[in-house]
């Protein structure tokens, strides 16, 4: 079963999106789908909540036709001929937006080179985000750009997933097309946040105006872009679920499996663990000199490792428990952000006190080695 926690992953994915979309019945599918492959709270919470809009819809309908004869005396936008409002963008944001669109990799989408480091990687993004966020670039595809941008400083700034965007190639290899040329971004390497989400951490919320997110009847979607993007996706949705198809998602996983096997027998245990190894003999404890992080070692551990090699041994103990922490820090704050948007949208005070109530350990343990490298 535990096979099938990356489908389910997906899945619920695809559902929440289309909850944003507004579209019930795909999200309800794609839930019970998720929860069939790899029960998890992230895809019950959301399906309690889709239950219990079910409930409120009728009440919240009545509410809205009531209300639609005041709305239709007050002064109206600007529209086109489509009706939608009109939005005025320049031939600069036009022009950016066609660059983003024939980016191949996201090395090209932010503009940097293959061995742009992590501070490279931020300034891109920063300035990228700013100039591309549909509430400020109001030009075709500005939403669609704004996605892929987030997407490529996502994939690009976690080493695991950059180390095999990498060994994979171009984003056409990763990424499947359909109609009008726009990314499915529900296949090949995806962010394990949405660009929403990437640019608040990043300014603290971002811009003020709202446009991105509409509210209608308790469900939150994106505007226009939102529901140009998601259109057309049921068909290869459904594509997806083939038993070949799912072989070839599989793949890379079934292939990282063998050349961990391998290694097992050509490569020799490491000299240390980060948690008790009864059975390897690794169960004396030590702390690193520098941010104090545990570790255990077998008894001969001290006759092997001394001086610049204990240090440097020290250094990539640090580095390996920094990054494991950073993953997991990653985790928590999108469980809570997917609860906290959750329990905004469907007004559910339960889901508030339990995205409040997440203890966020592995932040905190970020946090605090964060001021041990400030301090020094």
């Amino acid at each position: 079963m535990e096979s099938n926690r990356d489908e389910a992953q997906r899945c619920v994915r695809i559902g929440r999106a289309a909850l944003e979309a507004g579209d019930r019945e795909r999200a309800r599918r794609f839930l019970h789908k998720a929860e069939r492959l790899y029960p998890s709270a992230q895809a019950r919470d959301l399906l309690e909540a889709l239950d219990k809009d079910n409930c409120t819809s009728e009440n919240e309908s009545q509410s809205t036709k009531a209300s639609a004869g005041q709305e239709q005396s007050k002064p109206s936008a600007p529209t086109g001929a489509s009706g939608e409002t009109v939005k005025r963008f320049t031939k600069e944001q036009m022009e950016g937006v066609q660059r983003i669109k024939k980016c191949e990799t996201y090395y090209e989408v932010l503009s940097v080179s293959k061995d742009a480091g992590e501070e490279d990687l931020k300034k891109a993004y920063r300035k990228l985000a700013l100039k591309f966020h549909p509430d400020k670039n109001h030009a075709p595809g500005a939403t669609d750009a704004f996605k892929k941008i987030g997407n490529a400083y996502a994939v690009l700034s976690n080493p695991e997933k950059r180390k095999q965007y990498d060994l994979t190639g171009s984003e056409d290899q990763v990424h499947s097309h359909h109609r009008n040329g726009s990314f499915d971004f529900h296949r090949g390497f995806e962010a394990d946040i949405t660009p929403e989400d990437l640019f608040n951490m990043f300014f603290g919320g971002g811009f003020p105006s709202g446009s991105v997110h509409s509210f209608s009847n308790g469900r939150a979607r994106y505007s226009h872009h939102q529901h140009q993007h998601h259109s057309g996706h049921d068909r290869e949705d459904e594509r997806g679920d083939g038993g070949f198809s799912m072989f070839i998602q599989l793949m890379p996983i079934i292939v990282l499996i063998l050349v961990s096997l391998l290694s097992q027998f050509m490569v020799s245990n490491p000299p240390y663990s980060l948690y008790p190894r009864a059975g390897v003999g690794q169960t004396i404890k030590r702390v690193t000199e520098n941010l104090k992080i545990t570790y255990y070692v077998n008894k001969d551990f001290q006759s092997e490792y001394s001086g610049m090699l204990l240090q440097k041994l020290e250094k990539n103990i640090e580095e390996d428990y920094v990054a494991n922490i950073r993953n997991n820090c990653w985790r928590e704050r999108q469980q809570k952000s997917d609860l906290t948007h959750a329990a905004k949208v469907y007004r559910d005070e339960r889901l508030r006190m339990k995205a409040e109530s997440l203890s966020m350990e592995n932040c905190k343990e970020l946090q605090r080695l964060t001021s041990i490298y400030r301090g020094g």
